[in-house]
C-alpha cells in the first residue's frame, strides 16, 4: 500500500476522488467535496494532515540533488518545488482557517501558486521547508483537534471557489496532503529510486 493510497487507507473515502490513475498530476485522484462530513471523514482528513511532515520527509528520505531536481512528471514541478509548495499553500489554509474563526465569513487571499514555486525560496534544500512543515502542522492541528462541530461548519469566502466552510477547508487539505506524497512515491516507484 504506498502512501498515497488513500482509497485503501479509507475504503468509505472511495466516492470522495475522481481517480484518473492515467493522469499523473491527480495520483490519489481529483477531490471532490462529499455531499456531506461525517465525524469519520474528519477525522480521517486532520489524521492525514496532521501525518503529512512525516510521509513528505519519508517520501523525499534519502533522494539526492539530482533526484530532487526531476519533475515528478512531464511538464510538472520538480519535487523539490513540491516539497517547497506545500508549506508555502498550508501556511495559507493555516491563516484562512484562522481568520474564519476569528471574522464573520471572511475574505481569504488567493496566490498564485505557480509564481511562488519559481521564487528562489523554492531551491533551497527540502530539510528548510520540511522543518517549516513540522512546526505550522503541530499549530494547525492543535488548532483543528480544539474545533467543536459547529466550528467547522464557520464560513469564508474564497474568490476562486466561492463560499465555502472550514470542514471544506479540511477536507480538502486532507486530500492535499496525501496529493502531494504521492506525486513523490509515485515517481519513486516508477523510477526505481
Amino acid at each position: 500500500m504506498g502512501v498515497g493510497n488513500c482509497n485503501a487507507l479509507n475504503p468509505q473515502a472511495v466516492w470522495m476522488y475522481n481517480l484518473r490513475m492515467a493522469d499523473l498530476r491527480f495520483p490519489i485522484g481529483e477531490f471532490i467535496m462529499p455531499s456531506s462530513v461525517t465525524p469519520q471523514l474528519r477525522t480521517a482528513a486532520i489524521t492525514a494532515i496532521a501525518d503529512m511532515p512525516a510521509r513528505m520527509r519519508e517520501a523525499v528520505r534519502g533522494l539526492s540533488d539530482a533526484q530532487l531536481d526531476t519533475p515528478y512528471r512531464p511538464g510538472g514541478w520538480t519535487v523539490r518545488q513540491v516539497v517547497h509548495h506545500v508549506p508555502d499553500s498550508h501556511m495559507n489554509a493555516f491563516v484562512r482557517l484562522k481568520l474564519a474563526l476569528t471574522e464573520a465569513n471572511p475574505t481569504v487571499k488567493p496566490y498564485d501558486e505557480k509564481a511562488f514555486a519559481e521564487l528562489s525560496d523554492s531551491r533551497l534544500p527540502v530539510n528548510v521547508s520540511l522543518g517549516l512543515l513540522d512546526a505550522l502542522h503541530a499549530r494547525w492541528i492543535a488548532v483543528l483537534s480544539a474545533l467543536t462541530p459547529h466550528d467547522f461548519a464557520r464560513p469564508l469566502y474564497h474568490p476562486e471557489i466561492g463560499a465555502i466552510t472550514i470542514d471544506y477547508q479540511v477536507q480538502t487539505y486532507g486530500w492535499h496532503s496525501r496529493h502531494h506524497v504521492a506525486h513523490i512515491t509515485r515517481l519513486r516507484e516508477r523510477e526505481g529510486w
